[in-house]
């Protein structure tokens, strides 16, 4: 194995899901500038996530839809207006 590849900075970061608010804290090298106050009072760093394992659909056993950029409004908006132009070409 190659040596010195692997990051020595290891420290607590608290990473949190953003769809339930779900947060656990393991030790990281994820580079962040916010932090949160964990159960033991003290500051740890903070990374946000979208999707754990408390929310996604195959830990969880339920469909969930997690969208966060808009993707299935805009998709709906345009097939709306592809509907109403077939309509109209009638």
């Amino acid at each position: 194995m190659k040596k010195d590849i692997h990051p020595k900075d290891y420290r607590p970061v608290v990473f949190m899901d953003m769809s339930n608010g779900y947060t656990f804290m393991s030790k990281s090298t994820a580079r962040t500038k916010e932090t949160i106050k964990w159960e033991d009072g003290q500051e740890y760093p903070l990374v946000k996530l979208e999707i754990s394992h408390t929310s996604h659909p195959y830990f969880t056993g339920k469909m969930k839809l997690v969208d966060t950029a808009g993707r299935v409004d805009k998709f709906k908006n345009r097939y709306q207006k592809h509907l109403e132009k077939k309509n109209q070409q009638k």
